[in-house]
């Protein structure tokens, strides 16, 4: 009797766990792995970081497996919302499969007019300004080959935010756009390595809902470079100790 009642309290106690975890991933804060460089300088291939799901308010998204409901019948629209500010890092679905988790940059609210020419970037017919600053050394097995990783950097005054961005060469396929009209109730985002980014300049993403935004990124809680999580005999060399708990901006 006493074997069996100490089971059941331990199966409650698991499941007592399980359901503040997800309590917490759906509602506080979510952990997210950075995969690829589109977020380059800031954010960068095995950056692992924390994304605030109060941020920008709820909806299906906020939840794990959006609610396994790929046509949002469960739970549609957004409850407590706040809007994103120009300029925030978020973590999002895109609208063609809501599946994929993306993170990009904030570069237009509703009602903006975007567009991009010969590299450069006018908001409501405003170039954002920026200047060229020393290269930026990338570290990656697969990307310190290359010009021993040098890339060529700016910062960009975006706003009320001075961001480090990378743009790589010029000409490139998205160096120049058509005028984007942000639609209400949606964003347009952007990568900071703008060479190397699939983002609302391209068809495969577009504009973001709001609805489909999960959270803003927050800061960077561990980071491993040319390693994975669990090669945990690699970490010796691999920990990038300096950007542990740096905020992202």
């Amino acid at each position: 009797m006493k074997r069996k009642k100490k089971f059941l309290n331990n199966v409650s106690s698991i499941f007592l766990a399980i359901f503040i975890a997800i309590l917490i991933r759906s509602f506080v804060f979510e952990p997210f792995n950075i995969p690829s460089g589109s977020m380059k300088p800031n954010l960068l291939v095995g950056d692992f970081i924390f994304v605030s799901k109060y941020s920008y308010g709820y909806s299906r998204h906020s939840f794990p497996f959006s609610l396994g409901d790929a046509q949002g019948k469960v739970l549609s629209g957004k409850y407590f919302s706040n809007e994103p500010k120009r300029g925030d890092v978020v973590v999002f679905k895109t609208p063609s499969n809501n599946r994929t988790d993306y993170i990009k940059r904030i570069i237009g609210l509703p009602g903006d007019k975007i567009k991009v020419t010969n590299g450069e970037i006018f908001v409501n017919n405003i170039k954002i300004s920026k200047k060229i600053i020393e290269p930026f050394i990338d570290y990656q097995t697969d990307e310190i080959l290359i010009n021993n990783g040098r890339r060529r950097q700016f910062i960009e005054y975006f706003f009320e935010k001075e961001i480090r961005v990378l743009d790589i060469i010029d000409f490139s396929i998205a160096d120049n756009t058509r005028e984007y009209l942000v639609p209400d109730n949606n964003f347009f985002v952007m990568g900071d390595n703008r060479d190397n980014s699939q983002d609302s300049r391209f068809s495969s993403v577009g504009f973001i809902p709001s609805d489909n935004i999960i959270g803003k990124a927050q800061f960077i809680f561990f980071s491993l470079e040319n390693s994975r999580f669990l090669q945990i005999w690699k970490w010796p060399n691999s920990i990038r100790w300096n950007r542990i708990f740096k905020k992202i901006q």
